[in-house]
């Protein structure tokens, strides 16, 4: 799931107004951004295998370190924590560290059954990925959801409120609906530098709070 994540980090704001939506970002988004690393390490593997699902060619053949569901509640409990201490907020620790482990249970929902429940463990998930309108109601109607929300509470300052927001539901809107057609990408290397630049997000997340008005 990709704009899943996103729509979770809009709809977290709603729920805890004072945590920086730059930092949800970062905890939807999070098993996605330590994936790229072990990628690259060696760590994790995962295969180009059109047809392995309609709507990705990636066939994830080994990521227990960031993407079980154990290890994803460490990284929940762990982040979680280190958030209350850099953000002063007990809240927003506990925020944090759900949305972490959230990302987990959305590509439950999507993944075929290849995420461990723990590293070694048993493989799971309901794939959601192996239907395109599926994918596209579901995971679209939680995405439209979520900016609704989203919009109602934060009003922009000006046109760069405007373009900051509109412009990282295009790109991630884009990115997600072209998945099923797109070709698939040329070697692993490639898909962890790709993986990489959704670090990216982090800061256009505090672009975007930088320029709207709440009124949560």
């Amino acid at each position: 799931m990709f704009v899943g994540h996103l729509a979770v980090a809009l709809g977290a704001k709603r729920v805890s107004p004072r945590t920086p939506l730059a930092a949800l970002i970062a905890a939807t988004f999070a098993l996605d951004l330590i994936w790229p690393v072990l990628l690259l390490l060696g760590l994790e593997r995962v295969r180009i295998a059109p047809g392995h699902t309609a709507f990705t060619p990636l066939a994830f053949e080994h990521y227990p370190w960031s993407h079980s569901l154990s290890m994803a509640v460490v990284w929940g409990v762990v982040l979680g924590r280190a958030s209350v201490f850099l953000l002063k907020r007990s809240a927003a620790g506990f925020v944090i560290g759900a949305a972490i482990v959230s990302h987990w249970l959305l590509d439950y929902v999507t993944h075929a059954p290849d995420l461990p429940l723990w590293p070694g463990g048993p493989l799971v998930g309901l794939g959601l990925w192996n239907s395109v309108p599926g994918t596209i109601l579901v995971e679209g109607a939680l995405f439209a959801g979520a900016i609704a929300a989203y919009v109602r509470g934060a009003r922009p300052r000006g046109a760069a409120g405007v373009w900051s927001f509109w412009s990282l539901i295009a790109f991630t809107f884009a990115i997600w609906i072209s998945s099923p057609w797109a070709p698939p990408p040329p070697s692993v290397r490639a898909i962890a530098f790709v993986g990489l630049a959704l670090w990216l997000f982090v800061p256009w997340g505090s672009w975007i709070e930088r320029n709207r008005t709440s009124s949560y």
